[in-house]
């Protein structure tokens, strides 16, 4: 989904970090806890959109999702994993 150089250069805006793209499933079963009301961003606001894939930060706790094929790579807009598990 997203182009393999920009994916490179990319990094968590928070610690820097290199991001990775979310394996389908992850994706999954985000899009399920979303629709069920159960995500809220970082900025603590509810995610009511289903997101198209995402992007994770190397210790995996927070995923960036796309939107419209954009990484939406702010800082308010990262989705905590532990929500899902």
């Amino acid at each position: 989904m997203v182009d393999k150089k920009l994916l490179a250069i990319l990094v968590c805006p928070i610690d820097r970090s290199r991001l990775t793209e979310a394996e389908e499933d992850v994706v999954v079963r985000l899009n399920r806890a979303i629709a069920a009301g159960r995500v809220k961003n970082r900025s603590g606001r509810p995610v009511e959109r289903e997101i198209e894939g995402g992007l994770i930060r190397a210790d995996g706790a927070f995923l960036y999702p796309i939107a419209d094929g954009i990484p939406m790579l702010l800082a308010e807009e990262a989705i905590a994993l532990d929500q899902i598990k």
